[in-house]
């Protein structure tokens, strides 16, 4: 079965429009998102009802738990917060119900495992061989798991445990082997900060075993243009300009 694994949409209409056009030309059976659908950008009640329409399985993340009003935004910076208590005034009740209810992690039958953040914590981020290690401590509570994809960071990469030792690996494909763990993360579509701007996402491929980055072109002047012009920090629209 053929899997589009995406993260991090946070409210870029025009990136996740891309994205799923995009996957739509893919054979995918199934997308999954890893959360946070709203936050930073300006389109959080179109980007939620796009993911409800096309059927995309969600994760909690940690934006989404706070505006569901879940959990308090002590911990954000000050654009994130700023972007967050917006978001909070125009978000629907039906869109603000929906990220109360999702699940903070998903199985996927007996493929994978889908979180945000860490296998344990939304906010908690997996970026060094040390997180991974004890990430993937964490996925051996999981039994007959070996790959979880993971978002949170909006960098694609991935990391592999081979016999005790935690591997990084960038490649545009990774070949999933009995034995070998993965913690693979799909970048973000919504605001990419590897220095790349395109929305960014993975296909999984349980047949073949196969995990495939895709990178997505969208319109990021209008996307930039809506923050501005809803009054968010300036900041957030030269975020994607720039990929970082």
């Amino acid at each position: 079965m053929r899997y589009a694994i995406i993260s991090d949409i946070h409210s870029n209409l025009e990136a996740i429009v891309s994205v799923l056009e995009t996957i739509a030309k893919l054979d995918v059976k199934k997308t999954i998102c890893l959360g946070d659908i709203i936050g930073y950008n300006a389109n959080p009640n179109e980007c939620i009802s796009l993911v409800r329409s096309h059927g995309v399985k969600c994760v909690m993340g940690n934006h989404d738990e706070r505006a569901a009003g879940l959990a308090d935004t002590s911990n954000f910076n000050q654009q994130a917060e700023a972007a967050l208590l917006w978001t909070r005034t125009v978000i629907t009740d039906e869109g603000k119900e929906f990220l109360q209810n999702l699940p903070k992690f998903h199985k996927e039958g007996r493929s994978f495992l889908a979180v945000h953040g860490s296998i344990n914590s939304l906010d908690d981020y997996i970026q060094c061989a040390r997180d991974a290690a004890r990430n993937f401590m964490l996925l051996g509570e999981f039994e007959g798991f070996n790959v979880c994809f993971f978002g949170h960071t909006h960098i694609s990469m991935a990391y592999l445990s081979v016999e005790g030792s935690v591997l990084l690996n960038m490649d545009n494909s990774i070949k999933v082997e009995k034995g070998i763990k993965y913690l693979v993360n799909p970048g973000s579509v919504g605001q990419p900060r590897n220095r790349d701007p395109r929305a960014s996402f993975v296909v999984y491929d349980t047949a073949e075993r196969l995990i495939t980055y895709h990178k997505v072109e969208y319109d990021i002047q209008t996307a930039a243009g809506k923050i501005i012009a809803a009054g968010l920090p300036e900041r957030l629209a030269e975020r994607l300009r720039l990929g970082w």
